[in-house]
């Protein structure tokens, strides 16, 4: 009788911590679940104005955090007297700063343009100082020539500086599109199966000579240069070295480094010359802008799984970027469910102005 008590007692001991355990696992499961959903960020970018009021900005800011949004992109167009007025304001509303600035692409630089031959020149022998490709505010810098990109860098040094910012924010850091988006094409009346000599950059002295001198031939001889790996590898690198040493400015002002990219790294290398699982940066947030492609919202989720993979064992953080304007707010959602599934650690917005109340909404739901 003993017997059969003691296996009793044993066996509702042993159901008891089951129990416990499966509360515990819960319970655990849930924590993981509610840290995994603090630790997705949410960004927006968005264009300042030195002729706004600092109250017409609170306005803005508050309309972000009371939303769930946590971090804002500003481009202040370089300046840190801008940024630094408007950064406190910014933070007093909770939200992170990050100094959004176009880097390589300079449109309407009142000191590059006293510099003709700081520009990229494509293969037909035009600088962008004077022919855009494209459209009027495509001016590109080139990464090679010494003084263009100190000119880049120094501009990175001045926002690294300004107290209270996150992290400088590289955009446009890349050559000139080679291949535009195919569903940007129609806009412009082009077709695009090949690479273009009007849209192929860098071709300048300096990229030339230097690029002669390691590899004893010259690009401008090429009769098909798209297929010259060399030639290509070049330019990438040429990029990835300016991304490397905003990394280090940054850093040695205690800021991050973050880049506004092309969607996944093969895809950037094939469209603009730019290899972002290569460089040294805190973050990417890659512009998924699936309309662009004449993508599916479902795109969003592939190409961020792609990044995300591009990136595993480097110190770089993706956060997903979309492009409001065409998204319904269950699009948004969807969105964001797929960036979280696919890997992200967040996702921006473009932009703040864009954004509705019915976005606003599905995104504070989605922060909770």
């Amino acid at each position: 009788m003993k017997t059969k008590l003691l296996l009793i007692a044993l066996l509702a001991f042993g159901f008891t911590s089951c129990l416990d355990n499966v509360a515990a696992s819960k319970k655990n499961q849930d924590n993981i679940a509610e840290e995994k959903n603090e630790d997705f960020k949410f960004w927006v970018w968005t264009t300042a104005d030195a002729k706004r009021a600092d109250s017409s900005y609170t306005s803005e800011f508050k309309k972000y955090s009371e939303n769930g949004i946590e971090a804002v992109l500003i481009n202040t167009n370089t300046d840190p007297e801008l940024l630094s007025r408007i950064t406190p304001l910014a933070k007093k509303e909770g939200l992170e700063v990050h100094a959004w600035i176009m880097a390589m692409n300079r449109p309407g630089d009142s000191v590059a343009l006293q510099h003709p031959e700081w520009y990229t020149v494509s293969r037909e022998g035009n600088s962008t100082h004077d022919t855009r490709p494209y459209v009027d505010y495509y001016q590109w810098l080139c990464p090679t020539r010494e003084e263009s990109r100190n000119h880049v860098l120094g501009l990175v040094e001045g926002l690294a500086k300004v107290e209270g910012v996150a992290s400088v924010h590289l955009d446009y850091i890349r050559f000139s599109d080679i291949f535009l988006p195919i569903g940007l094409l129609p806009k412009y009346d082009l077709e695009q199966e090949e690479e273009l000599a009007e849209f192929d950059f860098c071709y300048c002295d300096v990229c030339v000579a230097e690029f002669e001198k390691i590899h004893h031939k010259n690009p401008r001889d090429f009769e098909n240069p798209a297929i010259d790996m060399e030639w290509k590898q070049f330019r990438l690198n040429k990029i990835k070295a300016v991304v490397d040493d905003a990394y280090e400015i940054a850093h040695e002002n205690n800021k991050d480094l973050t880049a506004a990219v092309f969607p996944y790294p093969e895809m950037a290398d094939h469209m603009v010359r730019q290899r972002w699982d290569k460089w040294k940066v805190d973050a990417v947030l890659p512009m998924i802008y699936h309309n662009f492609y004449n993508e599916e919202v479902d795109w969003i989720g592939f190409a961020t799984k792609q990044g995300v993979e591009d990136l595993k064992g480097k110190n770089t953080d993706l956060h997903t970027g979309i492009y409001l304007p065409p998204m319904s707010a269950e699009d948004v959602t969807k969105a964001i469910n797929l960036a979280k599934e696919n890997g992200a650690k967040g996702i921006s917005f473009f932009d703040g102005n864009a954004l509705t109340k019915e976005q606003l909404k599905a995104i504070k739901e989605a922060s909770k």
